[in-house]
């Protein structure tokens, strides 16, 4: 058969990514649903804590208690089970578009294998493979839940501005320090990652030429400066995982206080007045 001429490899390039594409349509289609039941059994927590002050606390209803509690406990089995469903579905959407460019990858690849040493080939399919690694990350299924975002905030609003206002003010603070530590962090773990490798680079030529670091005594002080690019590396790896830490620790903490029972029922002070 005919090999294709590097002319027409564009148009069959995009003619087989929108077939890998609309062959995952109806699963994305598929996530997109669950995704929504899932959004809306995330209330029922709060809706659980309103109905408690509200009916139980003024009651004193232990029955309507332990009827709330099975409720709220068979919605959350059923959002636990529809999320992992949905995280399957989504793991099978990218194992299939993967399988629908396999083929022309690889294609590309004998072709470009001749004239590029298969650099280019390989670099393409490990592309396609980090892609559909990344559809089954956590990652992915937070952008299905992030469009949510504004429906939760009016929900708030509904109850009373002044929570409306605090969880704008609380998600845009843990928004502005995930940059920040992002910033601050990335530019250590670019250089212990890349004195690592200087090290991992040093340590393969090392042990190419061990023979002739032997015979001339070297083996000290190649040993300590090996043993320098590794502790730059490990001390600078350190240093980003306590910046990270730090961040780690503030966003929970924050969760937790905007998380709290009273902030979800309206603070009494705030609401006397309507």
């Amino acid at each position: 058969m005919r090999a294709q001429t590097p002319t027409h490899a564009p148009t069959a390039g995009r003619a087989a990514l929108s077939s890998a594409a609309l062959a995952v349509t109806p699963l994305v289609g598929a996530i997109l649903v669950f995704s929504v039941f899932v959004n809306v059994l995330m209330l029922t927590g709060p809706i659980f804590m309103l109905q408690v002050y509200d009916r139980v606390l003024g009651s004193q209803s232990e029955a309507t208690l332990v009827a709330l509690f099975a409720l709220v406990a068979f919605l959350y089995a059923m959002m636990g089970i529809i999320d992992y469903a949905r995280g399957r579905v989504l793991a099978r959407a990218g194992a299939r578009f993967q399988t629908g460019l396999d083929q022309h990858v690889f294609q590309a690849l004998l072709h470009t294998g001749a004239a590029q040493g298969g650099a280019a080939g390989a670099r393409g399919l490990q592309d396609l493979e980090a892609i559909q690694r990344f559809s089954r990350s956590p990652a992915l299924l937070a952008m299905f839940d992030i469009p949510w975002t504004p429906v939760f905030l009016a929900a708030i609003f509904v109850f009373h501005p002044f929570l409306g206002w605090l969880a704008i003010a609380g998600g845009g603070g843990l928004i502005l320090a995930a940059i920040r530590n992002q910033v601050l962090t990335r530019a250590r773990l670019r250089n212990a990652h890349a004195i690592g490798a200087e090290a991992d680079t040093w340590a393969a030529q090392v042990e190419s030429g061990s023979e002739t670091v032997r015979a001339l005594g070297m083996g000290d002080a190649v040993f300590a400066r090996w043993k320098r690019l590794r502790d730059t590396s490990l001390a600078d790896g350190l240093s980003a995982a306590d910046r990270a830490g730090i961040f780690s620790a503030f966003s929970k903490a924050s969760r937790l206080l905007f998380n709290l029972p009273c902030w979800r029922s309206g603070p009494i002070w705030c609401c006397r007045g309507n």
